[in-house]
This record gives structure tokens, sequence and C-alpha cells, in this order.
């Protein structure tokens, strides 16, 4: 199979074009190259190519859709050394974990490879005999995405994976911190021969000026949203207006839970991986921590002691776990959250250490209260604050007084309070003695303000089809 070399991978980057956005490498502050804009018309017309492009992509056979999306599935994984390099070079976080993104994101393309040929409807028993009914699915038209920069790979397949399996014409505009791994992974579409007007990256001179395209053009019918609820409110109060289907998977304010009965040091390792992965920049990343009073000075002193031990640097160097946070404003707003709890009264439970430029040492704090800022607040940071807790019903009380409800995660070796609990909170995924849950299998999304929707598993492909009835009469 054909492999693009790092140096094919980079070639739009090299030079600048007008208008462009120029991209910098978080780490360093170092000019990485340009990636193009396009004006309003320009968008416009890449969406009535998509809607042209979207007819003959309908009408192939779904099968002939699934070869062509295994072949982008193999480009992936041929090209998994040069995408996360160059991920880690715009986005900042440890080359582990890009490449451990670049399977992710080349996961849901082969699992809606196989979906899309899965796409089945019903015969339905009719109420009477000279009638038949039958369901069947189909393509909503032209799909649009707008996608973040934690995770510039993986955002964009999860959802251009299962509208081109179902039919659609795919338009995405990614984040411009993070737009070239953007560029990549479209041209490696391309290559698997996948049609240009059916795949399109697109950035616009400002970030709104795209949304409010994507959200009033008549020839978009789906629009699919990964970002801040405040931004997703906008998006879904634009797309009303036509009726416009949407997917939203917004903020979120993870609860990480650790009963008396628990595995310590089985949380403990299950806190790193959920709350320092990618410098704590996730969505579904634990956001403030509840802990037993009986076990809490426990898990306080092991949990501080390996948080003490990550390393924060440039992700491009060995034995790096942390790297730095997305831009100077989210540095300077994770600070300040530190800062006013500590005001507040909580205190520091690992070895403070100040770093230059776009790093954040990773901190562990306690004596923390559910009534501080920093606990109601979506740190998206290394930030780990711990909150005590004596009963079950106080916790479930602390841990749903939230407007959000995408993940949630607990420690508990009891059967029984584990599917209490699991049941007793309200978010879409929960974690039960495991602190990382994202997987193509399952459906990914969440409840009350983190959003509408699911990603992956069979669920993910009906977001970008319409169930026709069809009734037969006169038999």
């Amino acid at each position: 199979m054909h492999q693009i070399t790092n140096s094919d991978l980079l070639t739009f980057m090299v030079s600048k074009q007008e208008p462009a956005l120029a991209v910098n490498n978080p780490a360093t502050g170092e000019l990485l190259g340009y990636a193009p804009i396009l004006q309003h018309q320009q968008i416009e017309a890449a969406v009535e190519r998509a809607h042209q492009a979207q007819q003959a992509w309908a009408k192939l056979p779904a099968k002939s859709r699934s070869q062509l999306l295994n072949k982008w599935y193999h480009l992936l994984l041929d090209n998994q050394d040069d995408l996360a390099r160059l991920m880690t070079l715009e986005q900042g976080k440890p080359l582990a974990e890009a490449k451990g993104e670049v399977l992710y994101g080349a996961s849901f393309v082969e699992w809606f490879a196989e979906e899309g040929k899965r796409t089945y409807g019903e015969s339905i028993p009719a109420p009477s005999g000279d009638k038949r009914i039958v369901t069947i699915k189909q393509p909503v038209g032209v799909a649009s995405a707008i996608t973040p920069w934690n995770f510039p790979i993986a955002m964009i397949t999860r959802k251009a994976a299962p509208a081109l399996a179902a039919g659609c014409s795919f338009i995405v505009k990614p984040a411009e911190l993070t737009p070239l791994s953007a560029f990549a992974v479209a041209e490696l579409a391309y290559q698997a021969g996948i049609p240009r007007d059916v795949l399109q990256v697109v950035l616009g001179e400002d970030a709104a000026q795209v949304g409010a395209i994507f959200t009033s053009h008549p020839l978009i019918r789906k629009l699919s949203f990964t970002g801040s609820t405040r931004v997703g409110r906008i998006l879904m109060e634009q797309s009303a207006h036509d009726i416009k289907r949407t997917s939203m998977e917004l903020g979120g304010n993870a609860p990480f839970i650790v009963f008396d009965d628990a595995d310590i040091d089985a949380a403990v390792q299950g806190a790193i991986a959920s709350k320092f992965r990618n410098a704590g920049q996730t969505c579904v990343c634990a956001n403030r921590f509840y802990v037993h009073s009986s076990v809490y000075d426990e898990f306080i002193e092991k949990f501080a002691a390996q948080v003490e031990q990550l390393n924060v640097g440039n992700g491009l160097e060995e034995g790096v776990n942390v790297g730095p946070v997305i831009s100077q404003t989210a540095r300077d707003n994770i600070l300040a959250l530190v800062e006013r709890a500590l005001e507040q009264g909580a205190e520091v439970a690992t070895k403070r250490i100040e770093h230059d430029g776009l790093f954040v040492a990773p901190v562990v704090l306690k004596n923390v209260c559910h009534d501080m800022e920093i606990v109601s607040q979506e740190i998206f940071g290394p930030v780990a604050p711990v909150i005590a807790f004596d009963s079950d019903e106080q916790l479930i009380e602390m841990a749903n007084d939230t407007i959000y409800g995408l993940a949630s995660y607990f420690y508990s070796q009891n059967i029984a309070r584990v599917w209490n609990v699991a049941e007793a909170l309200e978010y879409g995924m929960v974690g039960i003695n495991e602190g990382i849950i994202s997987t193509e299998v399952a459906p990914f999304g969440g409840v009350k303000q983190s959003g509408i929707g699911r990603e992956g598993a069979k669920q993910g492909i009906d977001e970008y089809m319409n169930i026709k009835y069809l009734c037969f009469g006169g038999l």
C-alpha cells in the first residue's frame, strides 16, 4: 500500500498563502507553518460542491464506501508516526499519547467501514392484510462539523467516518490552533480514493463566520459540534431556524469518586490516567475528586506521590508525561483557579513547581470544599481538587450538583453500591473501577448541558441517517 512520507505530509505547511493562518508549537513557540483560510464565498462554494458530490456518493453501494474507508484506515495506520509527530508539534501532547490518538481515531474509520454495511431497515406487521410496512435508512445529505484542538485527529474521524459510511458528504472546520492534523488526515482520505468534494476541510476568517454558514446554509442538513457548552448553545439556536439536525458534545465536570471499600492503589492509577492525559485538557477527564473521609488521607498521600513522578516538558522529549497547555489564556485561567482555591482554604498536596512558557505543573489540592469555584468550573488543566465525603447520599447529591452530565468515574468493590451509584449518577457515561472509558465500540455522549446525540458504536451512524417509512397498499 502506498505510504506518504513525512515530507509529503508537511508539504502544505511550507509556504504561506494569502490569506493564511499561522500555526505555532505550544511547547516552543516556534512557527510550524500556515494553513489556508477561505473567504465566505469560497466556503459556500465548498458546500455546493459537497452537495453535488453527495448525490453520487450516496448511490455507491455501501460495500464500495466501506472498501474506501478501509483503505483510509490502513493509510492512517501506515502513517501513525508521522501523524503523531505532527500532532505533538501543533497540539503539544506527549508523542506516546499522540500515537495513541492516531490509533483511536483510526479505530472509528475501521468500525464505521463495517457499520455502513449494516444500516438495516425493518419489516413491520401491518394492521391489515392488504398493506405492507417497511422502513429504510437514508443519508441526511451534507453533514458539517466543528471540531476542537484537544483531539485534532480523533474528533474528526469520529464524525467523518460515520457520515461517509452513511452516504453523506462531510465538511469540517477544525480548530484554528490545530488545523494541520486535519489537512493531513484528509490528504490520506484522498489517497484512499475518497473524492475531495465528499470530504473537505475549511477554515474561515473567524470561527463564528464558519459556524454561521454551517447553521444557516440550506444545503447543510446536519451539524456535529464538539466544544464548549456556551458555543453549543449558540450553534443550536442558529440551527433552530432551519430545524437542522445537530449533535452536541459539550462541556463536562466529571466527578471521580473513591468509596471506602475501593482498591485505593487501583483508584490512584485510574485517577492518574483520567486526570492528567493530555495535560488535563479533555472533556471527559476527572475534574473533581470525591474521596470517602475514612480513606481520604491514604488516597491523598498515594495520589500526590504518583503525581510528583510525572514529567512536564516538550511532548517530543523522551519520558515526558505532561506537555504544555494550549495557550497563554488557558494557562492563566488554570493558575487563577488554583490561586482562588488556595485563598478559599485549599492546600497544595504536591510540590509547587513553576514552569516557563505554557507548561503547568500537575497539582493535587486537598481540603477542598464542594462549594469552591474550582469544583464548579471545568478546569481543563492538570489540577486535581480533592473533596471528602461521609455518606453515599451526600456523595450523589454533590456529584450531580452540576449543569453538566458527560462522564463520571467511581471505585468500589461492593456490587450493590456499584449498581445503585451507577444508576443514580446523572451522566451519559460512567467508568466503574476504570479511568479510561473512550472506545469506538461504545456510545460516547452526555446528558443535561453536556450535549445531545452519541458518537461511536452502532448509534453513531444513526446520527447521519433518516428513517423513511414506506407503506404499500392495495396488495
